[in-house]
């Protein structure tokens, strides 16, 4: 082939990749508006919405607040006092996940539990004044639930736990240390989940000390409560901020709501995890 061919051939080729360049840019270009034009559909943004949604700005609601069980925690009338204990013949993996919560809420005394029942721990911590009981349960020799019980008047909620990491186990984990941590509360917008997050919130002092930078994230996402203790740490430069996990971590979800302080045999249970009934479709949620 004669050279100046030759040359022309590469002059066209060089051409058509440039002009094949320029259709895929503006090809990704015009992708990009329809992507931004079109809402991705996942299960948060089709949730079915239901009576049991609140409006913070509601009269009852706001009435409600000024009168439940958690009014004097919120008007500062009291300061959380905590009582932890596990279920009987606890083994190692509960008392360490008791040892880590210990050093995420403040306040908290630890207690054995012997063969105390709970309801005789209940009488006993509020003749001590403490205003609320956390009983790790166990099973098969690791921790399987929680119940929340707040005193002097309840109410008392059971948590399974789903799934939990301890500190030690998470990657590059950080120190802890003793300042009130702030409270992030994500995605409790019905009633039932309304009063969940009052009951997480009374058992934390309402003045958190920002110089420790400590958050505790109780976060609803389909049902699932996901609990997160950071730090967060400012860079040099001051514009950005990056979270530094401190443990554990914890998936709980809500298995019974009941009214009153804690008992089984008598009380009266506002509310029972039943999937069927409560949770007819993915998209159906409760809290």
């Amino acid at each position: 082939m004669p050279r100046g061919n030759l040359i022309k051939k590469f002059q066209n080729q060089k051409e058509v990749k440039e002009k094949n360049k320029a259709k895929k840019i503006k090809k990704e270009e015009n992708d990009g508006e329809d992507r931004a034009k079109v809402i991705t559909r996942t299960i948060e943004n089709t949730r079915e919405l239901c009576e049991t949604m609140i409006n913070l700005e509601d009269d009852e609601i706001i009435h409600d607040q000024a009168h439940d069980e958690f009014a004097p925690y919120f008007e500062r009338q009291t300061t959380p006092k905590i009582l932890m204990t596990t279920s009987m013949h606890a083994k190692t993996l509960t008392f360490d996940l008791m040892r880590e919560l210990e050093m995420v809420i403040p306040n908290v005394e630890v207690h054995s539990r012997k063969l105390v029942p709970i309801k005789r721990i209940v009488e006993q911590a509020i003749e001590n004044e403490f205003t609320d009981i956390i009983v790790i349960q166990e099973d098969r020799k690791k921790p399987s639930g929680m119940i929340f019980c707040h005193l002097p008047d309840g109410p008392t909620a059971y948590f399974k736990i789903n799934s939990m990491t301890p500190s030690k186990k998470i990657k590059h984990v950080g120190q802890k240390t003793n300042h009130y941590p702030e409270l992030i509360l994500n995605n409790f917008d019905t009633r039932l989940g309304f009063t969940i997050g009052r009951l997480f919130a009374s058992i934390f002092p309402q003045d958190p000390e920002y110089k420790g930078r400590r958050v505790v994230t109780f976060h609803n996402q389909r049902d699932y409560i996901f609990f997160r203790h950071h730090r967060y740490e400012f860079k040099r430069d001051g514009t950005r901020a990056a979270l530094h996990e401190l443990g554990p971590r914890l998936t709980l979800r809500l298995k019974w709501l009941q009214k009153g302080t804690f008992d089984t045999i008598e009380g009266e249970y506002e509310w029972v995890y039943k999937r069927r009934i409560q949770q007819p479709n993915r998209r159906t949620f409760v809290l």
